[in-house]
């Protein structure tokens, strides 16, 4: 177990955490998941509850192909947040990509229904149907 202590969660503006997040979203936006994902986990070592880093931090997992690790940070948004619809799509992604349809297809009707105009969601849940 680390002994380093605790910060105070501090998500704001100059907070460290903050910054991080900041730079890999940058990263993610211009297409480098790997340098993405080496900011964000700093940043959620900084801020572990935070679900829009954990979001994030998904995505590039998900497209560096680290499918499992993925799915377990979507798991942990739904855990605090299960109306994320995207959180829902994005699990749904996953366990398509790990081999569990069923699964999948349940997660992607969630995102659906959460949020039925989205062409996205309808796509991927047309594309098992």
């Amino acid at each position: 177990m680390d002994d380093t202590p605790r910060r105070e969660p501090a998500f704001q503006d100059e907070s460290e955490a903050y910054s991080l997040f900041q730079r890999g979203i940058a990263f993610l936006r211009e297409q480098h998941p790997a340098q993405a994902a080496m900011l964000l986990e700093q940043a959620l070592r900084l801020e572990p509850g935070k679900n829009s880093i954990r979001e994030a931090l998904g995505r590039a997992e998900f497209t560096l192909g680290m499918h499992e690790q993925a799915a377990v940070r979507f798991r942990d948004v739904l855990g605090d947040a299960p109306d994320n619809d995207y959180a829902q799509y994005a699990l749904g992604r996953c366990l398509l990509k790990l081999g569990l349809t069923d699964e999948a297809r349940a997660h992607l009707r969630l995102a659906r229904a959460l949020r039925p105009q989205s062409d996205l969601y309808r796509e991927a849940l047309s594309a098992l149907e």
